[in-house]
C-alpha cells in the first residue's frame, strides 16, 4: 500500500486504514466533515502540525500490516 502523504485527502486515508481515526481526533483534525480536504489543508485548519499527522498516521497504517 501507499505510504500517506500531506497531499492525500482524509477520505482516502480513511479508506484505506480505517485505523487512523484515532489520529486525526488526537491532532484535532476533523475527519468527517472536513474529509474532502488534503491533509496539509486539514492541518492548517485544525492547527496541527501536518509533519507530524503524516508520521502518526503512517505509523498506525504500518502497524496493521
Amino acid at each position: 500500500m501507499p505510504a500517506i502523504t500531506e497531499t492525500m485527502t482524509i477520505n482516502e486515508v480513511i479508506k484505506l486504514h480505517p485505523g487512523t481515526m484515532k489520529v486525526f481526533n488526537k491532532h484535532k483534525v476533523d475527519s468527517c466533515c472536513g474529509g474532502a480536504q488534503t491533509l496539509t489543508a486539514a492541518a492548517a485548519v485544525a492547527g496541527a502540525d501536518v509533519r507530524q499527522l503524516v508520521v502518526d498516521l503512517n505509523t498506525v497504517a504500518e502497524n496493521k500490516k
